[in-house]
């Protein structure tokens, strides 16, 4: 196992390898529309994660790249998010329901 510290650039990968694999297991494993967001989200934390590891254990600290890569993925996060949910509350209204499998095929 790899030492874990905050001065170490493992743990930060490793926190972000588990955050990715549990989004893509919600992603797999639910039906359920807000699911599925939740998993993506997850998936874009956990580059942002990587991005600002990246960044502050850069060769040069004084070169931004990663900690700026981190806040365009957690601004691009936000608004994927704002109009998932618009377009879920959209669904919700027509059908009553954001399972994915229900609403597949868009007629009321």
């Amino acid at each position: 196992m790899p030492d874990i510290s905050p001065d170490r650039l493992d743990g930060y990968l490793l926190v972000a390898g588990i955050l990715f694999v549990a989004g893509v297991f919600a992603i797999i494993s639910r039906r359920n529309a807000i699911g599925v967001l939740i998993g993506i989200e997850l998936m874009l934390n956990a580059a942002a994660l990587q991005f600002a590891a990246y960044g502050r254990f850069a060769p040069s600290a004084a070169d931004p790249q990663g900690q700026t890569a981190a806040v365009f993925v957690v601004v691009v996060a936000a608004a994927e998010a704002a109009v998932a949910l618009a377009l879920f509350f959209a669904v919700y209204r027509t059908f009553r329901d954001v399972d994915l499998e229900a609403t597949r095929e868009l007629r009321s």
